[in-house]
């Protein structure tokens, strides 16, 4: 995996970092993530030690989606809590598991306030502009060869119907997800001097050839893309990198082991 002190390899007294796939369970007692293995033991200690021991108060930490496991906004609660009592600034995306995410007036209404949500919309933080969407699945690239899949023991037909629907959809589903990012990044100030992206499923393959949502990043002059939403990455496996002038960074918790990367 990419760690390092930032991708353009100089120090800056405020920093970006990414970690994403949290899973986190606060609010809801039956949803631990050591069930997907070892690895995933009190992972929520693992990153809270790292994160205090990495991040400042004045640092921006971007969260690529699956944050909570809750169902309902009210069982998040505790889960964004958590992470408000972390250093930083936050900014964050939905993700394919976070059914807790539906009105965003009502998440508003109660987010704590150094939390920050991209939807359809562009967050700027000092000299820095963020965008993105969630995307989807897409048949243009496939990661399967490089990911040892395990269905999640969470997830049933009833409890989000809606997903199971989608399904069948996939492809306008990622359509629709390409238009969102295109809204997003349209909205990304023209005077900020790093233009960063936020997808939750990754935006590109790991052979970094040119795919339609590659396209967008690298229309909009995107210097690097956070993604996530893979996991159990085989060892050497998906690394990732530069393309095209877009550096693309996997910031799944468990594939960064626990600990936040450097973004800028």
């Amino acid at each position: 995996m990419w760690q390092g002190s930032g991708i353009f390899g100089y120090d800056r007294d405020m920093r970006v970092w990414a970690i994403g796939d949290l899973h986190l369970s606060f609010g809801v007692a039956d949803k631990k993530m050591d069930v997907f293995g070892p690895g995933w033991e009190n992972h929520a200690e693992h990153i809270e030690a790292a994160w205090r021991a990495l991040i400042k108060p004045e640092d921006l930490v971007l969260i690529p989606g699956d944050i909570s496991w809750a169902m309902r906004l009210e069982d998040a609660a505790a889960d964004l809590a958590w992470i408000h009592r972390l250093p930083g600034t936050k900014v964050m995306i939905k993700g394919n598991h976070d059914y807790w995410w539906s009105s965003l007036k009502k998440i508003l209404a109660v987010l704590p306030p150094s939390i920050h949500l991209i939807q359809n919309n562009a967050f700027h933080w000092r000299d820095v502009a963020v965008g993105g969407a969630r995307l989807w699945d897409t048949p243009e690239y496939s990661f399967g060869a490089s990911v040892d899949f395990t269905p999640s023991p969470f997830k049933a037909p009833s409890m989000d119907p809606a997903e199971e629907i989608q399904e069948e959809f996939s492809q306008k589903i990622f359509d629709r997800e390409l238009e969102r990012l295109k809204l997003s990044l349209k909205q990304l100030s023209p005077d900020a001097k790093w233009r960063i992206a936020m997808t939750h499923y990754p935006p590109i393959g790991a052979d970094l050839a040119l795919s339609r949502a590659a396209q967008i990043l690298e229309e909009h002059k995107i210097h690097v893309c956070v993604f996530g939403h893979l996991h159990n990455v085989k060892s050497g496996e998906l690394l990732f990198g530069e393309k095209r002038g877009v550096r693309y960074l996997l910031s799944s918790c468990d594939y960064i082991r626990y600990q936040p990367i450097a973004v800028l």
